[in-house]
């Protein structure tokens, strides 16, 4: 006869702390408690009779019967993943869902996103455009485009971008009563910025130029979307602390000028997020392809 298998809730817990050697970043990738994954562990080795994991102070490890497992688990897990990925592509699974900024789709992606419709008019694409991050397995969403460091666990992260930050103002500014010509007129001017990760900038784009603390400290109008900051700027009621990746279309088309030439390279940048398991689908390998000829 064939010995019965385990449990399926143990074997999925030790195939994803075996990748990570971690019960902790196993638990954030399966949405449990670090506690969960213990006792599942726990209950899998005393149903197989043999220990998995050597636990110590100074992490964890595989035993020798547990590094002589994985390779099989860690295969039939994948093999799961993608015979599930088939099933629901070849039914009615050609709907695309990505989770981004607003301001990115709204001035980034949504501009470019007819020549992917046009290369694969077989996938519908949604856009669900958020400022917070989303739960992938309990949203419904493929993919999403993320500002960070790329480190976020349970998920493949490309890299598609970094931003530059610079002051951007109507051209109108340029002229008239207080004209903008050094960094110093800007504290003749409400200065524009977006609260959350980027509302800091205008500090640092300050300091980098060498003004004062006052300058610094000057009027300023926060926004909690960039592309009502932006917007804000066009139609000539501040100075906006831009980034690239929101005001290069608009420079281009002249409604935006740069009045300065220093610009600061962000430590961050905007990566292609797609959960681990559904990384290699078609539809998202597709929009990753995409992504990659038109930056």
């Amino acid at each position: 006869m064939l010995p019965r298998l385990p449990s399926l809730n143990g074997l999925r817990a030790f195939e994803c702390a075996a990748r990570h050697l971690s019960f902790t970043r196993a638990a954030e990738e399966l949405s449990v408690t670090q506690t969960a994954i213990s006792h599942q562990i726990r209950r899998l080795e005393d149903e197989l009779g043999v220990r998995l994991f050597l636990r110590s102070k100074d992490g964890l490890a595989l035993t020798e019967e547990g590094s002589a497992y994985f390779p099989g688990v860690r295969s039939a897990f994948r093999e799961l993943r993608h015979s599930t990925e088939r099933l629901l592509e070849s039914s009615d699974h050609s709907v695309l869902t990505i989770s981004t900024l607003v301001s990115v789709a709204s001035k980034w992606l949504l501009p470019r996103l007819p020549s992917f419709r046009e290369a694969h008019p077989e996938i519908d694409v949604r856009i669900s455009a958020m400022t917070r991050l989303v739960d992938f397995r309990k949203v419904g969403v493929d993919a999403a485009i993320r500002y960070g460091n790329g480190e976020w666990p349970g998920l493949r992260a490309d890299w598609l971008m970094s931003d530059e930050i610079f002051p951007v103002c109507s051209p109108r500014l340029l002229t008239g009563d207080k004209p903008l010509k050094t960094p110093a007129d800007l504290a003749h001017h409400p200065l524009l910025q977006v609260s959350g990760l980027t509302a800091n900038d205008w500090n640092d784009w300050l300091h980098a130029a060498g003004q004062p603390p006052l300058t610094a400290k000057g009027p300023r109008l926060t926004f909690d979307l960039a592309m009502m900051a932006v917007q804000t700027a066009i139609d000539g009621q501040g100075v906006c602390i831009g980034r690239s990746t929101y005001v290069d279309d608009d420079l281009r088309a002249g409604r935006l000028v740069a009045p300065f030439d220093l610009r600061l390279k962000s430590s961050s940048g905007f990566y292609f997020v797609t959960p681990q398991e559904n990384a290699e689908s078609k539809k998202i390998v597709a929009f990753r392809q995409w992504l990659s000829e038109v930056l």
